[in-house]
């Protein structure tokens, strides 16, 4: 018997439910002092488990880092802070991308602005329809941060998603940018970042995230096993470094830099607040019929 194509729709409901088990589980383990290369493998497994891959390395941001921060193999900093866990589950490459805020500290400010980061994503949600254009929905977004007295990140955006492609052309803006344009049928992240900063990321240290961007064939044997690797199993979705560690060890770091300067690979850089102001998040997948 051959088995019927899974629509797109059929993928991304399956992965949404899975993210949902996964948030659930997270929350009941994170604690402050656990080691954050533990959390992302507990995390990454329990996507395994029930069924699902990772669509990106669990990224695990703390205080004015905003995001792009995932564990190194031999990573040993500890949970601390506003610590940001951004997720994704994809099946058949269709993801539900995701991401909750929690405050380590017992900060007052720090939960003000996680509550800031859901409320505006819940505001969002309600209007995030073919009547409303991106504009509308920013200005949501922006108006819900700024009740708390705090900013909405103005460079970093929720996006539209396909297959194998998180960031697939439409972006759903943090702010009343005035576009116009009505929102399509499809998949869209809606990602509110709130701040206590000045409401700008910028570029930081390298991340250890990737991407498959250039099928140039590379010099080394090495590095054309590691790439070939890569494509198969991770397609243009972005990957990590410990990933590439565990399944080749030392030699896939070597690898990993051979492809990064022959240009087949994106290396993305951590996002970090310009004043190193507080960061909290909140995001959450919709399909729009």
């Amino acid at each position: 018997m051959i088995s019927e194509k899974k629509s797109p729709k059929f993928s991304f409901e399956k992965a949404n439910q899975i993210a949902h088990e996964v948030k659930i589980f997270a929350k009941s383990f994170i604690k402050k002092g656990m080691p954050l290369l533990e959390i992302a493998e507990k995390i990454e497994d329990k996507i395994f488990e029930l069924g699902g891959k990772p669509a990106f390395p669990t990224n695990l941001s703390i205080n004015e880092i905003a995001a792009h921060y995932t564990p190194s193999y031999d990573d040993k900093t500890l949970a601390e802070g506003l610590l940001k866990v951004d997720f994704g589950v994809q099946i058949d490459g269709w993801t539900s991308d995701n991401a909750f805020s929690l405050d380590l500290e017992n900060s007052v400010e720090n939960k003000k602005l996680i509550e800031a980061a859901e409320k505006a994503l819940e505001n969002a949600t309600k209007i995030f329809n073919k009547e409303h254009s991106f504009g509308e929905v920013g200005k949501t977004i922006q108006e819900a941060i700024s009740s708390y007295k705090f900013q909405p990140i103005l460079n970093l955006s929720g996006h539209s998603i396909t297959q194998y492609d998180l960031h697939s052309g439409f972006n759903v803006p943090n702010f009343n940018n005035n576009d116009n344009e009505k929102i399509k049928k499809g998949l869209f992240a809606i990602e509110p970042f709130s701040t206590n900063g000045a409401g700008k990321v910028q570029d930081g240290n390298s991340s250890g995230i990737y991407q498959f961007v250039f099928p140039k064939t590379p010099r080394s044997q090495t590095a054309r096993e590691v790439l070939e690797y890569i494509a198969e199993t991770f397609n243009t979705l972005p990957f990590c470094q410990r990933w590439i560690y565990k399944k080749f060890q030392a030699r896939g770091l070597f690898a990993l830099r051979e492809l990064e300067n022959n240009g087949n690979l994106h290396h993305f850089a951590q996002l970090v607040e310009v004043s190193k102001g507080k960061v909290a998040q909140a995001e959450k997948t919709i399909f729009v019929d």
